[in-house]
């Protein structure tokens, strides 16, 4: 699972101090930049955490100018892994019965993340690189969880929430649904000042758009964590060409 280039490597966690350190960078992100919190969060140690942390993989970029310090995380948690959990981090949020329905594999993502310094950068393709590899290696065929807009305003979101409903909702199989319903559908999409909209997604839902990524039904807003969230779903079969040539090199 190891992937160098430079100074970075990308692996999955080997043990707890690895899994410590991701948590750490959990904290500085979700709870001291955007305003998070949670019942199991550590302000004592500063550490980003919650019960499902034993079941997933955590998958860690560090680097090596920084003494190994780990600067991107990502938490990945298979269908087989969710079962000894007892559910998907997300059901909280979404009724992913079209997801179990589908019979195919499934892998959730969350918790992606990377320190400041290393945004806009190639990092995160470093991350969704390593991640193809896991994909692969578990034949995964249905990707999906939640991503965050700042904020619980729902009317300062109303551009680009509408937007992703209008021109990005997941086909009807797999289209999840809110279960703390906050409609999408808020602004015709005629009405739309769509590259204003497009500027206000964050980046990383953006990055899946563009790889052919589709949301499900509904936001959910979740004042403890300070967003509004949305469901991903990515579909392995139905990926645009460049996703294509990252999730399917190496294939016979």
């Amino acid at each position: 699972m190891a992937l160098d280039e430079t100074d970075f490597t990308v692996r999955l966690a080997r043990d707890e101090d690895d899994i410590v350190a991701a948590q750490r960078l959990r904290y500085e992100v979700f709870v001291e930049e955007l305003g998070g919190s949670g019942a199991m969060v550590d302000h004592a140690r500063r550490l980003e955490r919650d019960r499902f942390d034993p079941f997933f993989d955590h998958l860690i970029l560090t680097d090596a100018k920084r003494d190994g310090a780990v600067v991107g995380v990502y938490r990945l948690l298979r269908d087989d892994q969710a079962r000894a959990a007892g559910q998907f981090y997300s059901e909280d949020e979404y009724d992913l019965t079209p997801l179990r329905a589908s019979g195919r594999r499934l892998l959730e993502l969350g918790r992606s993340c990377l320190h400041p310094d290393y945004r806009g950068g190639t990092a995160m393709m470093h991350l969704w690189g390593a991640l193809a590899d896991y994909v692969r290696a578990h034949g995964i065929e249905v990707l999906f969880g939640t991503a965050s807009f700042h904020g619980t305003d729902v009317a300062k979101l109303a551009e680009p929430l509408s937007l992703l409903h209008h021109r990005h909702l997941a086909p009807e199989p797999l289209r999840v649904r809110s279960r703390r319903f906050q409609s999408m559908d808020l602004v015709p999409e005629a009405e739309i000042d769509r590259r204003r909209a497009m500027l206000e997604v964050p980046a990383l839902i953006k990055g899946y758009l563009r790889l052919g990524g589709t949301v499900g039904e509904g936001a959910f807003v979740d004042h403890a964590f300070n967003t509004t969230d949305i469901c991903l779903i990515m579909d392995t079969a139905r990926l645009n060409a460049k996703a294509a040539g990252i999730y399917t090199r190496g294939r016979e």
